[in-house]
């Protein structure tokens, strides 16, 4: 397993940016999938952005254009860059690393609110 540790997360303003940041507390080179997912209040967990170890991103429709992931393999970091944020981007962000090696990896961050007002 690997720890993740989250943080960027706070009050924006509608428009505004943030970038959160998720460390891991081993090397990610080798883990298939990192990721970030968001959960608001009284809705599920949802994908948000996802980084492959080949390199590949994919995005929720609702921030494509707007988030971009990327991960530091040199510093076992994962960001996500937020712009142009909306209040329905308001929600928990977590990050997740999953592998699918044995014992199947799947591990989550404790989350860091973001709030974004209008």
């Amino acid at each position: 397993q690997v720890q993740l540790v989250e943080s960027g997360g706070g009050l924006v303003q509608a428009g505004g940016a943030l970038r959160l940041s998720c460390a891991a507390s081993r090397s990610i080179f080798n883990i298939d999938t990192m990721g970030w997912y968001r959960q608001a209040p009284g809705k599920e967990r949802e994908l948000v952005a996802v980084s492959t170890s080949g390199g590949s991103t994919n995005y929720a429709d609702s921030v494509k254009g707007r988030f971009t992931i990327s991960r530091d393999n040199t510093k076992n970091t994962v960001y996500l860059q937020m712009n142009s944020l909306r209040p329905e981007d308001t929600a928990v962000y977590y990050c997740n690393a999953r592998g699918s090696g044995w014992p199947p990896l799947n591990s989550w961050g404790q989350g860091t609110q973001v709030t974004v007002s209008s």
